[in-house]
């Protein structure tokens, strides 16, 4: 009686997490970082090649024929950083109207990648300060500041922009679909006009209306407030929850939590995916852009979602690369090791699915244990070590699937530390592991001998 009331409870919780993992604007922001997100992989490439490569390899070593050809070769890493994470708030935005358009199965999705765009920019204050240096000798040291206008501000456009982007973007989009439903407000040409005619004036009021809202919100804040939308978001919604999400207590309930639903067959993504690694990824694209730019990665960013996928979850959810590697070298139960045999190549590349149930994990009471602590046990040794200063802080965004020591070393861009520290990670989980597989190899095979009995 007891097990069944908790298997009804566990659906419920199965039932509401997918509820949560499919709503539309969350789902919507997921697809959006999913399809701009190999722009963030190019961008750190463009970094890694001059930071690693140019600097590094060719400057410190003095391989480089002169500083200016140097300089010149660099520009191609720049040009890619100012295409990419210069203005990844503003592709954020336009990619969420059209995603959000697309799951609300709206029939002129471009015009939502209009709205998002526009309105953001339209949040964005009319004039920004600049930093200008004194051109008189006698005040050489001497900083000034001017209110420049007609200009838009990387601090904007750019990451530190992106948690505005979503919000705005999905203001603005859910505000124009549901003007566009108001028949009334629509303009029909009739027959004979070419389509794309045709849609942009069925959607001029709506557009009109929803942008000229937006404007008058602007022109409110800064009228009665002096300050802007964006503004707002960052001080009163963006820095409390990411003082939440990127703490080392909150990173580590929320994926232990996570990695515990998933051995219970309710896949983490359904939660993480949706409501903490957009915010993870915006914090890595920030150290991408201070480590384009030379500076110090301040220790609140240290926890980002390279954090996650390069030392969290070596081998995908729970640590199961290590897993393997104890079936490997001490598993006796024949089933359990050509599951492994199976399951080490997509285990290389991050893929533990097969592990996780064909294994298997899901409902194995045993491996419950050092899935869950595996991941607790890296973030905060990961993490620990950042802090003191022996490893360099995660900076590039690296595909999930990067093969575990590569991952590592292009992350913190090319810091061979990383990778002795994955490897000292990898050994003390398949430690961690090792007790735990043994007691799972005896109880799968006295399930096998019962079930052998009963047949």
């Amino acid at each position: 009686m007891a097990s069944e009331k908790g298997q009804a409870l566990l659906d419920v919780f199965a039932e509401k997490s997918a509820k949560i993992g499919n709503q539309v604007h969350l789902r919507s922001l997921r697809d959006a970082f999913a399809t701009i997100m190999p722009l963030f992989i190019l961008a750190g490439i463009g970094v890694l090649v001059n930071a690693v490569v140019f600097d590094k390899i060719w400057g410190e070593t003095g391989f480089a024929p002169n500083a200016e050809l140097l300089t010149t070769l660099q520009y191609w890493g720049n040009a890619i950083t100012t295409g990419t994470l210069s203005i990844s708030a503003l592709l954020l935005a336009g990619m969420i109207g059209y995603s959000f358009a697309k799951n609300k199965r709206f029939d002129n999705a471009i015009s939502c990648v209009v709205i998002a765009i526009a309105a953001f920019v339209i949040m964005m204050p009319q004039t920004v300060t600049a930093n200008l240096a004194a051109t008189s000798e006698l005040l050489t040291d001497e900083i000034t500041t001017a209110e420049v206008g007609g200009v838009l501000s990387t601090a904007n456009t750019g990451t530190q922009g992106m948690f505005g982007a979503i919000i705005i973007g999905l203001l603005a989009t859910t505000l124009f679909i549901k003007l566009s439903e108001i028949d009334r407000l629509s303009i029909h040409l009739g027959e004979g006009v070419p389509p794309a005619v045709e849609k942009s004036f069925n959607v001029l009021i709506p557009m009109m209306l929803t942008l000229g809202s937006f404007a008058v919100v602007a022109l409110i804040l800064n009228a009665a407030f002096s300050t802007d939308l964006i503004t707002l978001i960052n001080t009163w919604i963006q820095t409390p929850l990411r003082s939440v999400v990127t703490s080392l207590p909150g990173l580590v309930f929320v994926y232990c939590l996570g990695t515990f639903l998933f051995t219970l067959g309710i896949h983490q993504t359904t939660i993480n995916g949706v409501l903490v690694e957009p915010i993870l990824t915006i914090v890595l694209l920030e150290n991408t852009a201070l480590f384009q730019a030379g500076q110090a990665i301040p220790v609140e960013n240290y926890m980002n979602m390279d954090i996650i996928n390069v030392f969290a979850l070596t081998g995908g959810s729970g640590c199961t690369i290590a897993l393997l590697i104890a079936t490997f070298i001490w598993g006796k139960y024949k089933p359990s090791r050509e599951v492994a045999k199976m399951a080490l190549l997509p285990g290389i590349f991050n893929i533990n699915e097969p592990v996780i149930y064909g294994y298997p994990v899901v409902y194995n009471v045993p491996l419950m244990v050092p899935f869950v602590g595996c991941v607790a046990v890296n973030i905060i040794v990961s993490y620990l070590a950042t802090v003191a200063g022996i490893i360099a802080p995660c900076a590039i965004q690296v595909p999930w699937t990067t093969p575990l020591f590569l991952n590592s070393f292009l992350a913190t861009g090319g810091d061979v530390a990383a990778v002795v520290l994955q490897v000292i990670l990898l050994v003390v989980d398949v430690l961690l592991y090792l007790p735990f597989m043994k007691v799972s190899e005896r109880s799968l095979i006295k399930q096998a001998e019962l079930e052998g009995e009963t047949a």
